[in-house]
């Protein structure tokens, strides 16, 4: 497990017989809170272990986590935070080996603040995945043949984080990855914390380093390509209730967006829901 603050990427090369790669983004399970689903939450987790291309990044509010500081009804919630942590890592324990990274949420960041104590960091520590509190970019390499070369393998880039402020429109949530994917080089963006899936493509022309001598003017010349970075909104795991149905909020999409990376012609990054 790596806790670094500054940002940096972190590594997985996965095997080279993988034809593509699915990851699931997985937060905003909200452990703890008697809306929870954990039906839905469990059937996502089938998925992950059941599939050998299947992979999981977790995105934060993996806890209730209130306190009496904080939003949230702390004599609601069902079990304590440290109850709420224990059981989130005998959850996700059998699973350690498909998780690429993790990041935290505001959920436990309440913890944090009050106490100094960082319980997705025990989490991560304690699954032995990679960590970073605000925000992590992955660096995943599988298959082989890219480009039409033996022996190289597809490498895609995926930034995670787990997102802020309280937006109420669809379009205000989405501009908040949109606003990311202009910061940071990535194939895909993943963030959570507003409950409502969204997925939207996006191009941007590279230059192509290759080039030939433009015979009238003597100068190099060379093409643009055009490349897709998807950004993606995902979902949660809670019924519709509480603090949400007395706020104004609508229900949440308890079905997960898995993003599928392609490990055999050309690169290409989509989304399914």
């Amino acid at each position: 497990m790596i806790a670094e603050n500054e940002l940096r990427w972190y590594g997985r090369s996965l095997s080279k017989k993988l034809k593509q790669l699915r990851i699931i983004p997985f937060s905003d399970l909200h452990y703890g809170n008697p809306y929870c689903s954990l039906k839905h939450a469990e059937r996502t987790l089938n998925i992950v272990s059941a599939n050998e291309d299947t992979f999981m990044v977790l995105n934060g509010d993996l806890l209730e986590a209130v306190t009496k500081l904080s939003k949230g009804d702390i004599y609601a919630q069902k079990i304590t935070p440290q109850e709420q942590r224990d059981e989130v890592i005998k959850l996700l324990k059998p699973l350690s080996s498909k998780i690429l990274g993790m990041t935290t949420g505001n959920h436990e960041m309440r913890i944090y603040r009050e106490t100094g104590v960082d319980l997705s960091l025990d989490i991560a520590r304690e699954l032995n995945v990679p960590y970073r509190s605000e925000g992590i970019l992955l660096k995943i390499t599988f298959g082989d043949g890219n480009n039409r070369t033996r022996g190289k393998p597809f490498t895609y880039w995926v930034y995670a984080t787990h997102g802020y402020g309280g937006a109420r429109t669809k379009s205000a949530k989405a501009v908040k990855v949109e606003r990311v994917s202009t910061w940071i080089h990535a194939d895909c963006y993943i963030m959570a914390h507003d409950h409502v899936v969204n997925v939207a493509p996006d191009i941007y022309l590279l230059p192509d380093n290759r080039g030939k001598i433009d015979s009238e003017t003597g100068f190099t010349t060379g093409r643009l390509r055009a490349v897709r970075k998807m950004l993606v909104k995902s979902n949660a795991y809670l019924k519709w209730g509480g603090y949400s149905e007395q706020g104004g909020f609508p229900p949440s999409d308890l079905s997960t967006p898995v993003i599928i990376l392609a490990g055999e012609g050309q690169p290409k990054v989509s989304v399914i829901v």
